[in-house]
């Protein structure tokens, strides 16, 4: 059977960098570059979110926090799992939305939309991996 934590992990991770090569990549005025980058990470993630979804329905639900952890990751982990599946909430909505206006070529609204969407998108990756890192890895 497939790790599909780590490999939901592993999509986190793929998205982080392809969010950050894009935002290099528009700052350098590579458009085209840029729109393709952004389009593969938002695909990453599409795949991220297919995978955690089936993952959760094989398993029957939520993940236990191991009770072996030390109690001050225990504390760790909840405050980042409470922002992150918050945040994790507007990513599609406001990737969609921004990836809208980009293709609309409404520079604006995209920009607009980008501000906001970029740092939660990435926050949300990051904490990601950081959370299967904390469930998985750590002991």
């Amino acid at each position: 059977m497939m790790d599909l934590p780590a490999i939901n992990a592993s999509l986190n991770a793929l998205a982080t960098v392809l969010l950050i090569v894009g935002f290099v990549l528009i700052k350098c005025k590579r458009e085209t570059a840029h729109k393709w980058t952004m389009i593969c990470c938002f695909a990453v993630s599409t795949l991220f979110l297919v995978c955690y979804l089936i993952y959760h329905y094989q398993k029957g639900g939520g993940t236990k926090f191991p009770e072996s952890h030390p109690l001050w990751l225990r504390y760790t982990y909840f405050t980042i799992l409470i922002s992150h599946i918050i945040l994790a909430m507007y990513v599609p909505v406001g990737a969609l939305i921004t990836i809208y206006h980009g293709f609309k070529d409404q520079r604006p609204q995209h920009l607009k939309w980008a501000k906001r969407t970029f740092p939660i998108w990435l926050y949300v990756s990051v904490t990601g991996v950081a959370i299967y890192w904390m469930l998985y890895q750590m002991s």
